[in-house]
């Protein structure tokens, strides 16, 4: 009987917090959303809304646990 190949699972930790685009761009939240918000601005707030990409050097170490991503 062949042995099975193995494989790599996803780590739900990194899944909750990156996103990959259909291009291949990680995507990932912003920082400073958590407290604190009263003392920002509604344009601070609303950039930090948006999400950001990770940066190149980042990227396949990411992708790495995201295999199905």
């Amino acid at each position: 009987m062949p042995k099975p190949i193995a494989r790599s699972k996803t780590r739900k930790s990194v899944a909750k917090r990156f996103k990959v685009t259909a291009s291949g761009k990680v995507l990932r939240s912003r920082a400073s959303r958590r407290h604190l918000m009263s003392a920002k601005n509604a344009k601070k707030k609303r950039q930090l809304a948006k999400m950001g990409r990770v940066h190149e050097t980042d990227v396949a170490r990411i992708k790495a646990n995201l295999p199905f991503g």
